[in-house]
């Protein structure tokens, strides 16, 4: 890695710039590792022929993408590509949003993605694959368009904190799924099939307690919750479309509450995954609002675009219209 980014300096020393554009490059090398090489040495040679100036970030632990994020984000970089995962493109989001910009600074930040996880949840909505040059030529031949970002804020000792997501936040099942789908990587490594065998194995083991939801102000579920997703994009769990009506740019969210099924709805329930028509069963609680309210008293996790987060008591699911831009 370091020989591959003198190689880069040097290349780049007498290089004419063509724009003001400051483009940061955030890279997750252990999602998709397989083709990391053949990856990162087409990107060097497409940043080589545009001219383009940039600053160049490998991730080293979870969490570090978020770091790095906000530091490009303070240091004026107005543009900045993920090669990752939809988990990487989150602590990415993460680390924008907690950044001392502005509201309207952030907003003009253009963030471009080229997958390379698992899921890709988040890319499926906008039609990207792990085509590599077919994502990169998009990102650099694109334009940004103005997204929302949802927000989880949740109480510590009665201190706030804020957990950013870009694509879906979910309770119940949801983040037991991830859960179990990280595990399996350990054993048969990052397939998509990950997480269609920890849903199976979530809604095994999953135990359903009690909540009560409020959607901009007004109660709207009062039961057993078995899972939830809450949906700035229509996709989730390795495309799995919980939320078919979910537009990342509208404003508002797009959701399900399920109540407890019995093993006769969860196995009608099973062949409508992929096709966006879980909301046809009656067992199903759609969301829709700006502000969501989740009165929860015990222990809760929940996964927010596939990372896992835990805390008690309650918690509100905001939305933040067009807080940055995503450039396809």
């Amino acid at each position: 890695m370091s020989f591959f980014l003198c190689t880069f300096a040097l290349a780049l020393q007498n290089r004419p710039i063509v724009n003001h554009i400051m483009l940061g490059i955030i890279i997750n090398p252990k999602s998709g590792k397989r083709a990391f090489r053949a990856q990162r040495i087409y990107l060097w040679k497409l940043l080589r022929k545009r001219h383009l100036p940039f600053a160049y970030r490998v991730t080293k632990f979870a969490g570090h993408a978020t770091e790095l994020a906000r530091e490009l984000a303070e240091k004026g970089y107005d543009e900045i590509l993920v090669l990752g995962g939809d988990g990487t493109l989150s602590e990415v989001i993460n680390g924008i949003m907690r950044s001392s910009l502005a509201p309207e600074q952030r907003a003009k930040i253009q963030v471009g993605l080229m997958p390379r996880g698992t899921g890709n949840d988040w890319g499926r909505y906008w039609l990207l694959t792990k085509n590599h040059k077919e994502s990169l030529r998009r990102f650099f031949e694109g334009t940004g368009h103005p997204i929302d970002i949802g927000c989880v804020t949740y109480w510590r000792n009665g201190i706030a904190h804020h957990r950013y997501f870009i694509n879906s936040v979910g309770f119940g099942v949801d983040p037991l799924c991830c859960k179990k789908a990280d595990t399996l990587k350990y054993y048969i490594g990052s397939h998509h099939v990950n997480y269609l065998f920890g849903l199976i194995a979530a809604i095994v083991q999953h135990k359903s307690q009690h909540m009560i939801l409020t959607v901009d102000g007004k109660e709207a579920v009062n039961d057993l919750l078995f899972t939830m997703n809450i949906g700035n994009g229509p996709f989730s769990g390795g495309g799995i479309k919980q939320n078919p009506e979910a537009d990342p740019a509208d404003g508002i969210f797009h959701g399900m509450f399920i109540r407890k099924p019995t093993f006769k709805q969860v196995l009608k329930a099973l062949p409508k995954l992929y096709n966006g028509r879980l909301t046809e069963l009656p067992f199903v609680y759609p969301i829709v609002g700006k502000e969501i309210e989740i009165n929860y008293r015990k222990h809760i996790l929940i996964e927010a675009d596939g990372i896992l987060e835990n805390f008690m008591g309650p918690c509100r699911v905001t939305c933040i219209p067009h807080a940055l831009q995503f450039r396809c």
